[in-house]
């Protein structure tokens, strides 16, 4: 039983290292996912600065998450014109 033990604490160590290795690049991925849907709401110089902004590890993050305590985005959508 021991050695089992030991074993579960050794894989989850190595996965816990693994994924906190992986952490910054999850941020690049879905900022290069979300791009194009970012560029059509803010516009072309408008989606890039923000999906660049999500990809940069931490200040993707504080964006983000003074983005919620604001309750808006930094970078507003681009306005369409209305038909009416």
């Amino acid at each position: 039983m021991a050695i089992q033990h030991h074993a579960l604490k050794y894989g989850q160590r190595r996965l816990a290292r693994r994924l906190g290795r992986s952490v910054p690049w999850l941020g690049a991925v879905i900022a290069l996912m979300t791009i194009g849907a970012a560029i059509r709401r803010k516009g072309f110089v408008g989606g890039t600065v923000d999906s660049a902004m999500n990809a940069i590890p931490f200040v993707g993050a504080a964006k983000n998450l003074a983005e919620m305590a604001r309750g808006r985005d930094f970078i507003r959508d681009r306005q369409l014109p209305t038909h009416g």
